[in-house]
C-alpha cells in the first residue's frame, strides 16, 4: 500500500501550503486524493516533486498491507 504521510510532514518542515500547490498547477482533487492515500499519476508525482524540491521518497513510501 502507498502511504502519503511524508508528504504531509515534508510540506510541515518546508512551510507549504495546500494553496501554494495549487498556485501552482496541483488540482484540489490531487490533494483530496492524497489526503485519502488514493492513486495520483506518476506524472502528478514528477510535479509534485519540481514544485517541492524535493524526491519521490520525500512524498510516498510502501507499507505492507
Amino acid at each position: 500500500m502507498i502511504d502519503y504521510g511524508p508528504f504531509w510532514d515534508y510540506m510541515r518542515k518546508n512551510n507549504i501550503s495546500q494553496y501554494y500547490l495549487i498556485q501552482h498547477g496541483i488540482a484540489s482533487k490531487t490533494i483530496y486524493n492524497i489526503k485519502k492515500n488514493c492513486y495520483i499519476s506518476t506524472s502528478t508525482l514528477e510535479k509534485l516533486c519540481k514544485i517541492m524540491d524535493c524526491t519521490p521518497n520525500d512524498i510516498i513510501k510502501f507499507t505492507d498491507d
